[in-house]
């Protein structure tokens, strides 16, 4: 970017910068800044693809985290996991080989066990639905990720009532590109990437691109019993194709195909929590084939609106598997159990397919056919889905069968919505849109119950609205700020084979949440500085919380169930901002402030007795989350990326009061650039900071009489490495 500089910018801190955008009064600065002239047209514009039109993100009343490619490439970030911690107010749960559950404003699931998936965080890749199945995210010729905060009730419905996860990848180009990429590092770590793109026929109407990756490492833990570091191996290969065809001046169709195949261990848990030197005689896996497509269809020939018509597939055959007694026979049986060797050996599998059809019709104005004397732009629009997933748990204690479960869940999701956007004059927008949405759900079950299979059915069906209404105000040519109203919903469902004692916890009821945000997102010193700030305050109504007990009776039986908490709030602040501080050197940074607390909720232990989590804050919803990178490039060609993140400590469950610790971690990447290749040296968690991302607090070792304790799974350790690319024009 090259734009004018002040010389007082060299004066003047990032943090003061921050400060001062945050605190400075809207009106009184665009007083200032109106005598500035207006720089956007000499700025990279950065559009939101995931909204209906494709809007500015500086135009977009709504909290959104914009990731570039540019950033995704300086921070060598090779999986989604190796960004999220950038995002505010945005946490994961690790209970996976790769992050799969999200949390947005303190609001997402920690893992789902049981089938019928019913996400609160929607997660979609290039326009196909992945919400529940997020671990295929390889970062490679990625063109943006955009996190959309708070419920996104008129564009994404019933999965989106916390937000949205959207990844972009890189469209075909008219020109031929080409280009790979080799990593190498400790872990044994390899990543080979390529992709292709341009015409395919000599008039230019038919485009393609191909990206291609395959990583492997070993996945940091010893497993000291087998002798081997690879039992939490990752094999990942992600691909995807897109073509492009102008099919007429007024038609345009992309398709786009997907194929991911993660083939991963999973050894990631200790009894004595030194979290990467393990003892299992039977380790885990968690793998995911995934292949995917959408196609969508633009057509602009008619004079008052445009027609898309997008439609999306995926079919994913998963496995999770663990060895639960986190041991060996060995190991049990060296020990004392009331005065005999142990005997322990606990095994957990689940097998599951899922595939999902969308299908979505929406019409939008053109600047003809707009209404209220040209002042208002229209959309209307059609949503149809089927969800389809059967799954297969197994577990055995003791050589016995603990646990067997057949499960057949179909959802059938039908939505009608529209949206009007309006210029008020004088600078003001408003924009109000609504989302009617019809779910209907078939669960079957066969269950070993008492040594024999029992079948039990479940078929809910209910209506569901959301939508949002939101004011905007120009108050410069560099400010706007917004204020914004958004209703969010999530379906209701069912527990099923609950025992007698929670015989009341079959249904549980749709959750509602309602969002209040008030914006302003700023250009500061003639385009060299840009900010985004928000105050937020959710209020969730019905609100559905995870539940588990630990069987007295039967110490490795755990019974799983969803119930609601009546209500509860959430409020607090995002802030991020960046700074080009001189033609070499870019400042970024973000920070996120949120409180949470129950309302009226308690639940009984496993005992009987009770335990009230009123006033309480939510699992995995940290205080302060934080980050901050400086990019610095030579005209000679060397380059340097240096990031920070962190966050506070939070709740790992709503079970219980285990919690993690704070934790700020460093990554650095640096090398040397030309046009056509460019060669790394990285390292990422440079000061090896042992930080959990998830933890479980229960009794899991026998010769301790199965005694509550708290057990962590940690994150990725130090690693180090090198990267080659190169690139044919």
């Amino acid at each position: 970017m090259s734009v004018s500089k002040l010389s007082i910018l060299k004066k003047i801190s990032p943090v003061a910068l921050a400060v001062s955008s945050t605190l400075a009064s809207g009106y009184a600065v665009a007083s200032e800044l109106n005598q500035t002239p207006d720089t956007r047209d000499e700025m990279e514009v950065i559009v939101v693809t995931s909204d209906f039109r494709g809007t500015e993100l500086e135009k977009m009343p709504s909290s959104i985290t914009v990731i570039d490619q540019q950033q995704i490439e300086d921070e060598g970030a090779q999986h989604f996991e190796d960004i999220l911690n950038s995002i505010a107010n945005f946490n994961w749960s690790g209970g996976s080989s790769r992050p799969k559950y999200f949390q947005i404003r303190g609001v997402g699931e920690q893992e789902e066990y049981q089938g019928a998936p019913n996400s609160s965080v929607g997660y979609i890749i290039d326009d196909i639905d992945m919400s529940g199945l997020g671990m295929i995210s390889s970062m490679y010729d990625l063109q943006q990720v955009e996190v959309l905060r708070g419920p996104q009730g008129t564009r994404y419905g019933a999965n989106a009532l916390a937000g949205l996860i959207y990844l972009k990848s890189n469209d075909p180009t008219d020109v031929f590109e080409h280009g790979a990429e080799v990593s190498v590092g400790d872990d044994a770590l390899t990543t080979f990437s390529g992709f292709s793109s341009g015409p395919l026929t000599d008039s230019g109407k038919l485009l393609y691109r191909v990206s291609l990756q395959q990583h492997k490492q070993n996945g940091y833990q010893d497993n000291l019993y087998l002798g081997r570091d690879d039992t939490n191996a990752r094999d990942e290969f992600t691909g995807r194709a897109k073509l492009r065809w102008y099919a007429t001046d007024d038609l345009e169709i992309d398709l786009t195909l997907l194929h991911a195949d993660f083939d991963n261990g999973y050894d990631a848990w200790t009894l004595d929590n030194n979290g990467f030197d393990t003892l299992t005689d039977a380790p885990g896996v968690d793998k995911q084939r995934t292949s995917g497509s959408s196609l969508k269809f633009t057509y602009t020939g008619a004079d008052a609106f445009d027609l898309v018509s997008l439609t999306s597939y995926a079919s994913s055959q998963t496995h999770h598997n663990y060895d639960g007694d986190w041991a060996n026979p060995d190991y049990w049986a060296g020990l004392d159990c009331g005065g005999e060797p142990c005997q322990y050996d606990y095994t957990w599998d689940k097998r599951g397919e899922r595939n999902t059809v969308s299908q979505e019709f929406r019409l939008s104005s053109t600047e003809a056919g707009r209404i209220f004397a040209g002042s208002t732009d229209w959309l209307l629009g059609v949503y149809g889905m089927n969800l389809d997933e059967n799954n297969e748990v197994t577990s055995f204690y003791n050589g016995w069968a603990d646990e067997h479960v057949i499960s057949d869940f179909n959802a059938r999701n039908y939505a009608v919505f529209g949206q009007i956007d309006s210029d008020l004059g004088n600078g003001y927008s408003f924009s109000t849109g609504l989302r009617v949405e019809e779910r209907e759900a078939q669960y079957d079950e066969d269950r070993l119950v008492d040594g024999e299979m029992k079948s039990s059915s479940f078929n809910p069906d209910e209506t569901m609205w959301g939508g949002h209404i939101a004011l905007s105000k120009t108050l410069s040519n560099t400010q706007e700020t917004y204020i914004r109203i958004a209703r969010g919903y999530k379906a209701g469902g069912f527990n099923m084979a609950l025992p007698e004692q929670l015989a009341d916890k079959t249904e549980y009821d749709s959750e509602t949440l309602y969002n209040y945000e008030i914006g302003l997102k700023s250009i500061w010193l003639d385009g060299d500085i840009n900010t985004n700030f928000s105050v937020f305050y959710m209020d969730r109504q019905d609100q559905q919380v995870a539940a588990s007990q630990q069987a007295v009776e039967d110490s490795q039986r755990f019974y799983l169930y969803t119930e609601n908490a009546g209500s509860s709030s959430n409020y607090g602040a995002e802030l991020d901002g960046t700074w080009y501080a001189t033609d070499n050197l870019k400042l970024y940074a973000s920070l996120g402030w949120l409180e949470t607390e129950y309302g009226d909720y308690s639940y009984q232990d496993k005992y009987g007795g009770t335990v009230d989590l009123s006033g309480r804050e939510l699992a995995h919803s940290p205080k302060f989350t934080y980050s901050a990178g400086a990019t610095y490039r030579t005209d000679s060609g060397w380059f340097a990326n240096l990031t920070t993140s962190g966050k506070s400590e939070f709740y790992y469950s709503d079970s219980n009061e285990s919690t993690s610790e704070a934790y700020t971690i460093f990554n650095a990447r640096m090398g040397y650039e030309t046009e056509l290749w460019s060669a790394y040296l990285w390292g990422r968690n440079l000061f090896d900071e042992k930080y959990g991302t998830r933890g479980f607090y229960f009794g899991n070792e026998p010769d301790q009489d199965w005694a509550d304790k708290q057990y962590i799974r940690y994150g990725d350790p130090r690693q180090l490495g090198l990267t080659f690319s190169i690139k044919f024009i």
